[in-house]
């Protein structure tokens, strides 16, 4: 039992990295002892300080004390981040991405490991995806030769603001001759320890939708004095809906809306309806298509009942497309499991691939608790192998 000190600019931090550490030799047969079980501690250690959006100084300096002695260069390319530059003298370089930053989930794993932060929690596995770049680090750390440099790249905001983008648009990937990244997500509900990824869309694009409806109030005694924003939001709903459904079966989208309020008490009419939801789609041009539409929705719910409605999309993610070469390329080098369907969720890893060429995996977690719940942890034996098959496509990238 031992403990990690470091300093961050906002406070002195004390993390127990071997809390009820239990690991099994079998599975860790190829990797010994401590060098094994540093993974571990790694990952536990980062479930405990879980923190939000950009403001990541925690897990920044923890990350920073356990890369500098490693040899590499660090930087923060921009708020939040860092950056290990492992410098082989190659002409290129290939990238690896770990997205750091929680939810704002109250954990209730009831883990000896669980967070330490009031109202934030490592749900969505972005502790175990640091973990596995810190080890694939400290085996970089060990090699003399490779056919390219490797940029390891700890990214912040992707549950929130999104930080891919202005990674992006600092340059760092022309600056440092990257020719393709790579990420992975840990994913519940495909077989335990397996890599699985898809060529083409892979996740999809996405960005929330809200619907005010403004109408004016009256009493249901004399309605014909108001202009009922519930009616026009029910009108909108099922307009939206029909829109969905116009769709061919066979092209995937998503246009829900998962929240609905309106009014104050039962006998006035509401002045004000409200409806929040999600728009997603794997094509561009089903996505603004169906975007554009739902505008001109808006506009017919106006002209009908006389309301005014204001529609707002966020700017989203684009969704994630692997390219055929890319995919069949990291195939030759280390074998993974193709995924037979697209998920209709996003990531904002897919910002990489519109500067360069990239490619996405999941990591099967086998029947655990879903990302994003408040009870969601597993079994530590998949990160290994996360770091063995970002190993070996570093090994094998020619």
């Amino acid at each position: 039992m031992y403990t990690i000190s470091f300093f961050s600019q906002k406070s002195k931090v004390e993390i127990d990295t071997s809390v009820n550490i239990v690991y099994n030799r079998k599975t860790f047969i190829h990797r010994e002892g401590a060098f094994a079980i540093r993974i571990l501690e790694n990952r536990r250690a980062l479930h405990q300080i879980p923190e939000l959006d950009r403001d990541l100084p925690l897990t920044a300096a923890y990350l920073r004390s356990e890369l500098e002695d490693l040899g590499c260069q660090l930087f923060s390319p921009i708020e939040g981040s860092l950056c290990a530059w492992f410098d082989f003298g190659a002409e290129a370089a290939i990238a690896f991405r770990a997205d750091m930053d929680a939810l704002p989930i109250e954990e209730k794993t009831g883990a000896v490991y669980r967070s330490r932060h009031a109202g934030a929690m490592h749900a969505c596995g972005h502790d175990g995806h640091m973990a596995i770049a810190l080890e694939l680090a400290r085996r970089l750390s060990k090699r003399k030769h490779l056919s390219r440099n490797i940029l390891l790249v700890f990214q912040p905001a992707e549950e929130a603001t999104g930080g891919a983008k202005p990674i992006c648009d600092t340059g760092i990937f022309s600056d440092y001759r990257v020719e393709a990244i790579f990420g992975l997500h840990l994913w519940p509900g495909l077989e335990k320890g397996k890599l699985f990824s898809r060529p083409g869309p892979m996740m999809s694009r996405s960005a929330e939708l809200d619907v005010d409806i403004f109408g004016r109030s009256a009493h249901i005694g004399r309605s014909w004095e108001g202009i009922d924003a519930t009616e026009a939001a029910c009108s909108f709903l099922q307009r939206a809906y029909e829109l969905e459904r116009s769709v061919p079966a066979d092209i995937p989208r998503l246009l829900k809306f998962g929240r609905m309020d309106s009014g104050t008490v039962r006998n006035a009419l509401s002045a004000h309806a409200r409806l929040e939801g999600g728009l997603r789609a794997f094509s561009d041009e089903v996505f603004f298509g169906l975007r554009d539409r739902l505008l001109q929705i808006a506009a017919e719910v106006e002209s009908q009942f006389g309301c005014t409605v204001k529609l707002h999309t966020s700017n989203g993610y684009p969704a994630i497309h692997n390219p055929q070469s890319l995919y069949d390329r990291v195939f030759s080098i280390a074998p993974f499991e193709y995924l037979e369907e697209p998920s209709m969720t996003t990531e904002d890893f897919s910002w990489y691939q519109r500067y360069i060429p990239g490619m996405f995996f999941f990591l099967g977690l086998g029947e655990n608790p879903a990302l994003h719940s408040n009870d969601f942890d597993f079994d530590e034996s998949v990160l290994n192998i996360g770091a063995d098959f970002f190993e070996k496509i570093a090994e094998g990238w020619v």
